[in-house]
C-alpha cells in the first residue's frame, strides 16, 4: 500500500514538471505595427520658453528617420532620435511670423530606413500662449489740447487701442456744466459739442475758459484707462445776433432816409411855389414898364398919359411881390441841409456794408451807422420831419434823383 501511494506521488510530480516545461517553451505575442509610444496630440508652449520633447517608437532605435511637414517657424525635429525642439522667441510674434492662440496643425512621421513599407504618419497641434496682459487704451482722434471759439463746433472720434481685453464701456466726465453734447458710450463713438455764446464770462481770466473732458474706458474685468482732452474756449462775437443788430440799424437808417426825402419834397415844393409867384410878379412888372414906354411914344395924348403911369405901376408891384411872396431863403437852406443829410446817410450805408456774414468789422460798422444817424437827427432837430408819406419809395427816389432837382441844388463853383 505504501508503495502504491509513493508511486502515485511520483506520477503527479512528473506530470507537473511536464506542464511547467510546456509553459516555458510557448513564445510571447509580438507587436507587429509601428507605433509612437509617447505622442501628445495637443502641445501648448509659453512665449520665451523652450520645448524639448523626445518621441519614442516601439522599435529599437538607430534605423528610423523622423520628419515634419507644415511646421511653424522655429520648430525642429532630430531625424535620428525624434526629439522635438523649439524656442518660442518673442521676436517671432512681434514680427508676425507666429501668432498667439492660433492652433498650428503639424504632420509628424517616422520611416524605417530598411523597410519602406514600415512607416507612420500622424499629427499634433501646437498652440502658443502669452501670460503678459496688454492693457487697452482710450485714444481720442485729436490732440490733448484744442482751441475753439464760442459758436464753433468741436467734433472728434473716441477710438480704442485694443489689448488683451477690449474696452466694453466708456464713461464721460467734465469739469464744467455742458449742454447739447454727443454722449460717448462705446469705442468709435463721436463726441460733438458747440460752446454757446456767453459761455466765457467777464470774470474769466484772459477771456478764455478751460474745459477738461475725461473719457474712462472699462473692460469686463473693471480695468480702467482714462484719456483727457482740454478744450480752451475763447470769447467770440455772437455773429447771428450782431448781424440782426446790423440789419435792424440799416432798416432804421433807410426808414429815416425815406422820411427825409419826403420832407425834402415838401420843402422844395414850398420854395418852388414862391419862386413861381415871384417870377409872375417880375414878368408882370417888366411887361407893365415896357408897355408904358411904348405908349409914351404914341401920338394919342390919352395913350401917352397912360404910358406915363404904367412904369410907376410896374415899380409898385415890387413891394407887393415882397409882401405876397417873400423869398424862402430859410426853407431853401433847410431843403439843402436835408438833401446833404440824405446823401451823407446813403454814403454811410455804402461805406459800412458787410463784406461777409462774419465780417470782423460788423460791430464797428453798426456803431458807426448808429452814431451817424444820431448826429443827423440832432442836426435836423429843428426841421419837422414828415412821418407819413402818400408816395412810394420809388416815387420819392425818382423825384429826389431827378436831373432838375440835382441841377437846382448842385453846388456852384465860383
Amino acid at each position: 500500500m505504501r508503495l502504491l501511494v509513493l508511486a502515485l506521488f511520483l506520477f503527479q510530480g512528473l506530470h507537473l514538471q511536464a506542464q511547467d516545461s510546456i509553459t516555458t517553451v510557448i513564445p510571447s505575442s509580438v507587436d507587429s505595427s509601428l507605433r509612437i509610444l509617447n505622442l501628445n496630440p495637443y502641445i501648448t508652449v509659453h512665449v520665451d520658453s523652450t520645448l524639448n520633447y523626445k518621441l519614442e517608437v516601439n522599435r529599437p532605435g538607430g534605423k528610423y528617420f523622423w520628419y515634419l511637414r507644415n511646421s511653424p517657424v522655429g520648430l525642429r525635429i532630430n531625424k535620428d532620435d525624434g526629439t522635438l525642439s523649439f524656442k518660442a522667441e518673442k521676436s517671432f510674434f512681434l514680427s508676425g511670423k507666429l501668432k498667439y492662440d492660433l492652433p498650428y496643425g503639424i504632420v509628424l512621421g517616422v520611416q524605417n530606413l530598411e523597410n519602406p513599407a514600415e512607416r507612420i504618419d500622424t499629427s499634433l497641434t501646437l498652440v502658443f500662449y502669452n501670460t503678459e496682459i496688454i492693457p487697452s487704451r482710450v485714444k481720442p482722434s485729436v490732440s490733448s489740447t484744442l482751441y475753439v471759439d464760442e459758436g464753433d463746433v468741436v467734433n472728434f472720434k473716441v477710438q480704442c487701442e485694443t489689448g488683451s481685453f477690449p474696452i466694453e464701456h466708456i464713461t464721460f466726465f467734465t469739469n464744467a456744466p455742458m449742454k447739447g453734447f454727443g454722449l460717448v458710450k462705446q469705442c468709435d463713438d463721436d463726441f460733438s459739442w458747440s460752446p454757446p455764446y456767453e459761455f466765457v464770462k467777464e470774470t474769466d481770466s484772459g477771456k478764455v475758459k478751460i474745459v477738461t473732458l475725461s473719457f474712462i474706458g472699462t473692460t469686463r474685468f473693471m480695468v480702467k484707462d482714462t484719456a483727457s482732452v482740454r478744450i480752451i474756449v475763447r470769447d467770440a462775437l455772437n455773429y447771428p445776433l450782431a448781424v440782426q443788430e446790423y440789419q435792424l440799424q440799416v432798416k432804421y437808417v433807410n426808414s429815416y432816409i425815406l422820411q427825409l426825402k419826403y420832407t425834402f419834397l415838401q420843402l422844395d415844393k414850398k420854395v418852388k411855389k414862391v419862386k413861381t409867384t415871384r417870377t409872375t410878379f417880375d414878368i408882370t412888372s417888366s411887361a407893365t414898364a415896357l408897355t408904358g414906354s411904348i405908349m409914351v411914344s404914341s401920338s394919342d395924348a390919352s395913350t401917352q398919359k397912360t404910358g406915363k403911369i404904367l412904369p410907376s405901376v410896374g415899380v409898385s408891384l415890387v413891394p407887393i411881390k415882397e409882401a405876397v411872396a417873400p423869398q424862402k431863403v430859410y426853407d431853401q437852406n433847410q431843403a439843402s441841409l436835408v438833401r446833404t443829410s440824405i446823401k451823407r446817410l446813403e454814403y454811410m450805408l455804402r461805406d459800412n456794408a458787410l463784406l461777409a456774414d462774419r465780417d470782423p468789422e460788423i460791430v464797428r460798422k453798426t456803431n458807426r451807422l448808429r452814431e451817424e444817424l444820431k448826429q443827423i437827427q440832432i442836426q435836423l432837430i429843428d426841421i419837422p420831419v414828415e412821418l407819413v408819406s402818400d408816395m412810394t419809395e420809388e416815387e420819392l427816389n425818382q423825384y429826389f434823383n431827378s436831373p432838375k432837382v440835382n441841377k437846382k441844388y448842385r453846388t456852384s463853383r465860383k
